[in-house]
């Protein structure tokens, strides 16, 4: 299992990526492992409230495994994309979700920091989104970000690439971030927070998120019904892009 699940007595669920060596990013099996969580959890009447956070610390999650082999219909109208369907939102759970973030958080963990409720970090989280830098549309995670933070930081992280990182600080500064902690303290933070909500009356609580997320998901559906279609007409061909990726220099400016 690449995927750890915890519960508490106090109603909380810890939800951990578990592929330190990985950066926890997401393979297959891993998507698969998420979705399954959330609609376990949907069903779970003991979870009032959940964290998501990633193991070890140098990364909360860096998006789907570059190895993972995700096969496309020969359509440019259809895109198969995996990660669609791993936060909690897609699995129709209304109950409230805390991301927990330290080290890298880039790429497709954009769907998971998206699709939680609020985030905390510790001071050495970082964010960025490589797609540009790799010959790929930004589409799904542009969307999910231009939810979270004002226009411009949005654009310019997507249009940067991995040229340039978002510092835990400056993400707290624009509101992508509501608590910053000090390095290894984001999920013990996020536990603190996931209690106090979890001893509400669960029904007001889900109410209130349901409320919270039917403000922005009219925007979010027109958005997100480009996106197939963006990434089919946008992005190199798959070895363009593993080509650029396996050239990447480490080179950035932290923001």
């Amino acid at each position: 299992m690449t995927l750890r699940m915890e519960r508490r007595p106090d109603g909380v669920a810890l939800l951990t990526l578990d592929r330190p060596e990985r950066h926890n990013a997401i393979d297959l099996a891993t998507a698969g492992q998420l979705e399954d969580a959330w609609r376990e959890f949907r069903r779970d009447d003991s979870v009032r409230a959940v964290v998501l956070t990633g193991a070890g610390d140098r990364a909360f999650c860096t998006g789907i495994d570059r190895t993972a082999d995700v096969p496309q219909p020969g359509s440019p109208y259809s895109v198969d994309d995996p990660l669609r369907t791993v936060g909690p939102k897609a699995a129709d759970l209304w109950k409230p979700v805390i991301a927990a973030v330290g080290g890298m958080a880039c790429g497709g963990a954009f769907y998971l920091l998206g699709e939680s409720d609020f985030v905390v970090a510790s001071e050495n989280a970082s964010f960025f989104d490589p797609h540009t830098t790799y010959g790929m549309v930004s589409a799904y995670e542009s969307v999910h970000m231009a939810q979270r933070m004002p226009h411009g930081e949005a654009a310019r992280m997507a249009l940067m690439g991995s040229a340039e990182r978002l510092s835990a600080r400056r993400a707290y500064e624009i509101g992508l971030v509501s608590e910053l902690t000090p390095p290894g303290e984001a999920t013990a933070a996020a536990l603190r927070a996931a209690t106090v909500i979890a001893s509400y009356p669960t029904a007001p609580v889900q109410g209130t998120v349901r409320a919270l997320w039917a403000a922005r998901e009219a925007a979010a559906a027109h958005a997100t019904a480009l996106a197939p279609h963006l990434v089919s007409l946008g992005n190199l061909s798959v070895a363009d892009q593993q080509a650029r990726f396996a050239s990447r220099t480490h080179d950035y400016r932290l923001r």
